[in-house]
């Protein structure tokens, strides 16, 4: 998304704050993505990213959904992917905790 597309989103909407934040850190030999924010929209790519990086260094990932406010679509059809690739998927709070718990339960596993 160019400068100019985020000045005119939030100009055209300027009560609806949309961001994210995806910080990676390790523990031990597990990698932790955390995410903050909403996972919708022109986000799904920047996690995407960081997961691919990650996945190349071979070793065990979680995924932290720390305070993600909204999933949209995209970002329930990204976790079930990344789920599906073996990486552990970790939520805080009623509502994302229930989006992994449904998203983990139809993912198949490798």
């Amino acid at each position: 998304m160019s400068p100019a597309d985020w000045k005119a989103a939030c100009i055209s909407k300027p009560r609806e704050a949309r961001m994210i934040r995806v910080t990676k850190s390790e523990e031990g030999e597990r990698i932790i993505i955390t995410i903050d924010g909403q996972l919708s929209g022109d986000y799904i790519e920047v996690v995407e990213i960081f997961c691919g990086q990650a996945l190349t260094e071979g070793r065990p990932i979680d995924i932290f959904l720390r305070d993600v406010s909204t999933i949209g679509e995209s970002g329930r059809a990204l976790l079930t992917r990344l789920a599906a690739k073996g990486i552990h998927l970790l939520a805080n709070g009623i509502y994302t905790s229930q989006v992994v718990r449904d998203l983990v339960g139809a993912a198949p596993r490798r």
